[in-house]
């Protein structure tokens, strides 16, 4: 692989259009066609928004967060399903045991889908050759189990690991050995290195800064004037600097987040809500496919002013449901949706986290239909914004109540 000795053997591996490509293998009449996981786009006027969009769909401008309504408009004709969270979830079971035993050392669960793996130890007591042997036999063994392709990233940080996984996708595996980190990030654009948003890279651009090398070069003083810690940071992964450990899984963290920062500070209400919603079902669907409930539900926000407000509703009993999480942030959203102020940033926090044992109570599912106390005491029965809970004709035997 390289001369020079890998100081470590880090591989971040990224499953390609994983409930799409899930959904394709089940369904080999869906194969070669686009196919969308999603809202019902009910025939252009759904009101959902895209989870995952194969790479046949993807070729029409269909992506991840997309409104449904827009992803039927740019192809009609594609397969459009609902998603199977509980099918995701055992392929995720899976995944999670292949990469733990091709790991060798450690491995860090981003998502459902992605996963860092150290093989550091692996590669130096001979149980891989190298580190492109090690993403080879892992890709070999997720098609082996699962008949699903990932793309992989060899690099000796997460940081170059991450952004080379998504240099060939699909089915992809590059090798960046520890000689190559800088002539590798040199000509990309600024905005792969983690933690570089629209606005940072808005504000990189107004200082002719347009790609990873043009950040290396300039002085850490420069950087850390302009742009605080943030900068010193940003400057050392620009230059291939990242010692961060890949931390195994230890349990559940305190909570999960996601946030958002407009590429313009924005008062329009609808733009902020269509935010705030894709966030949190794409944190509530991860977590329902990983297993894991939630009882807090929190907002974040942040005005032009940089003033940053926090809000959080704690339900009655733990779910793993989109519906009440919905409601609870579009009350918390009216506080602040005043037509008059502008925000930058918006973020879903899910916190109370505990492991689904599969035994769920009555009263969790009344919290789910929405007739909980608080938020959601306004909504009647079945009304719940966004909700997808069944009426009770509708409920499955075994799997509701």
């Amino acid at each position: 692989m390289s001369d020079v000795p890998w100081p470590r053997v880090v591989l971040h591996v990224d499953m390609d259009a994983f409930f799409a490509a899930v959904e394709q293998r089940d369904h080999p009449e869906w194969r070669g066609r686009p196919v969308v996981v999603g809202a019902d786009p009910k025939g252009g006027e759904g009101r959902g928004v895209v989870s995952t969009a194969s790479y046949e769909a993807r070729r029409f401008g269909i992506g991840s967060a997309m409104p449904i309504s827009h992803a039927y408009r740019a192809c009609p004709d594609a397969v459009f399903v609902r998603p199977d969270i509980e099918r995701y979830r055992v392929e995720a079971g899976r995944l999670r045991r292949v990469f733990r035993e091709s790991a060798g050392d450690a491995v860090e669960p981003v998502s459902i889908d992605e996963a860092y793996l150290e093989v550091t130890s692996a590669v130096r007591e001979g149980r891989y050759r190298d580190g492109a042997e090690a993403g080879r036999e892992l890709k070999r063994r997720v098609f082996e189990e699962t008949a699903l392709t990932c793309s992989v990233g060899v690099a000796p940080s997460k940081s170059v690991a991450k952004i080379a996984s998504d240099m060939q996708k699909p089915d992809g595996l590059t090798v960046v050995p520890p000689d190559d980190v800088r002539t590798f990030l040199e000509p990309l654009p600024v905005r792969r290195l983690q933690g570089v948003g629209p606005k940072t890279a808005a504000a990189l651009t107004e200082e002719s800064i347009e790609t990873i090398g043009d950040l290396a070069r300039r002085p850490s003083s420069w950087m850390t004037e302009r742009f605080g810690k943030n900068g010193a940071w940003l400057l050392g992964l620009a230059r291939g600097e990242d010692d961060r450990p890949v931390e195994p899984d230890q349990g559940l963290p305190k909570s999960r987040s996601e946030e958002h920062t407009f590429e313009r500070d924005t008062a329009d209400a609808s733009a902020i809500n269509r935010v705030v919603r894709t966030m949190a079902r794409e944190l509530v669907d991860e977590m329902r496919a990983e297993g894991i409930l939630f009882r807090v539900v929190g907002l974040k926000i942040r005005t032009e002013a940089f003033e940053t407000f926090t809000r959080a509703t704690t339900l009655r009993a733990p779910t793993h449901r989109s519906g009440p999480v919905l409601a609870i942030l579009r009350e918390q959203l009216e506080e602040f949706l005043d037509g008059r102020r502008r925000y930058r940033l918006v973020g879903v926090r899910l916190a109370g986290l505990e492991r689904d044992i599969g035994q769920r109570t009555l009263e969790e599912y009344v919290v789910d239909a929405g007739e909980a106390t608080g938020p959601l005491s306004r909504f009647p029965p079945w009304s719940v914004p966004g909700a997808t809970v069944p009426r009770p004709g509708q409920w499955r035997f075994g799997r509701d109540v």
